[in-house]
């Protein structure tokens, strides 16, 4: 694995994190954020960016640029903070520290590529830097490009009178319509369509499975996403959260929400998988589905 810098969007300052299986550029010049990553490198980004957006610095309001950026929850003010100015970087030996403020919240985003796969550590952090308490999570977006299948894997299905107790939590946006045929309510999996010309919803879930998956094209992503048992979550409890429109599908990241006094921090780390250059899989049934995935799951832990 190496690091070197370069340009990527019209930014000069970026970083590019490269092995002989993956790419990962960050830009320098704005966030903390992420806005590439390509299976092999030169490969075809498949995280959804915004041309328009790109190369651009120092506005005073949010702009959304794409790739994957570092939010605080709830998503109130505070969240749309602009991160617009440079960030400050470390360099790891396996990766790079990324810094900067949102209001009296200071953001760390610390990347790590692996040396012999496409897997990507990021553990983000909040630390409060204010005089006062504050309440927040950290929040991972990752946007997708669009025309991809989301695949979200359920808890095993229970039985009556077995099994009385609730063991899974899902939680609706008030634009969220559980008619749109863009959803798939299996009993492995809820899948997402990402569609144009549809309009957005949004799905929050207590996601004890381990990971979520987006397929598009000849690739599949994997995000690892992490649940601390007995702790409490933004959004009624939630630490994952899928949104999408017209345009891209995000898939959300949460940590804990907790009150942090002046100096304390909160966090949580994710971690991506890509496969490229794949057949598809021959059907979306469940079974296919099930049985098309099973070999990369395996991978997820291991080369």
């Amino acid at each position: 694995m190496k690091i070197e810098s370069t340009e990527f969007g019209g930014w000069a300052n970026c970083l590019r994190l490269v092995n002989d299986h993956a790419e990962l550029i960050v830009t320098l010049d704005v966030g903390p954020r992420v806005i590439s990553y390509c299976h092999l490198p030169g490969g075809k980004n498949v995280l959804k960016t915004n041309p328009e957006e790109l190369g651009k610095s120092g506005e005073d309001h949010f702009v959304g640029r794409g790739g994957h950026r570092f939010w605080l929850a709830p998503e109130t003010e505070r969240t749309y903070l602009p991160d617009n100015v440079p960030v400050t970087s470390e360099l790891l030996p396996d990766g790079v520290r990324l810094e900067s403020f949102a209001g009296a919240i200071k953001k760390e985003l610390t990347l790590t590529l692996a040396t012999e796969t496409s897997t990507v550590t990021l553990t983000h952090r909040a630390t409060n830097t204010g005089a006062e308490p504050a309440t927040l999570a950290t929040w991972g977006i990752t946007v997708m490009e669009p025309g991809g299948l989301e695949i979200i894997p359920r808890p095993p299905l229970g039985e009556h009178p077995r099994d009385l107790l609730p063991n899974r939590l899902l939680v609706l946006w008030p634009y969220t319509d559980t008619s749109d045929d863009r959803w798939r309510w299996g009993r492995e999996f809820i899948t997402l369509r990402q569609t144009p010309h549809s309009p957005p919803t949004k799905l929050g879930l207590r996601h004890r499975m381990g990971w979520v998956g987006y397929l598009m094209r000849s690739a599949l992503f994997i995000k690892k996403v992490h649940f601390e048992e007995g702790a409490t979550y933004p959004d009624f409890g939630c630490n994952y959260e899928t949104f999408t429109n017209a345009h891209m599908l995000e898939l959300g990241s949460l940590s804990p929400l907790r009150t942090v006094a002046p100096g304390e921090s909160v966090g949580h780390t994710e971690a991506w998988r890509l496969f490229g250059s794949l057949p598809e899989p021959g059907s979306l049934k469940e079974s296919d589905l099930a049985e098309w995935l099973a070999p990369f799951l395996a991978k997820l832990d291991h080369p």
